[in-house]
């Protein structure tokens, strides 16, 4: 248990950002999920509007603490190199 008045604000802080980051994170989990089935599915049409989400969400959280902008380049990339391959594999 926290002895200092500073450490139990520090942990309810902790908890708040920890929250939100998942929840964050969540929502590029999910756009990216409706964006590798679409792929998978071989729907080029609906895999261009899944990533052009995930893109949206991962541009705007990556300018937050919860992802770094690298990460958020690599996830665009990768994401976007699928559909690629699946549109010329068509």
């Amino acid at each position: 248990m926290p002895n200092t008045q500073a450490r139990k604000k520090q942990i309810r802080q902790d908890a708040n950002r920890r929250a939100r980051n998942r929840w964050r994170m969540g929502i590029i989990k999910a756009h990216t999920k409706d964006a590798l089935k679409a792929i998978q599915d071989g729907d080029v049409e609906s895999a261009e509007a899944a990533f052009k989400l995930v893109q949206k969400a991962v541009d705007r959280i990556s300018t937050t603490s919860t992802m770094h902008r690298n990460q958020a380049a690599r996830r665009k990339s990768r994401l976007s190199r699928r559909i690629k391959a699946m549109k010329q594999a068509s």
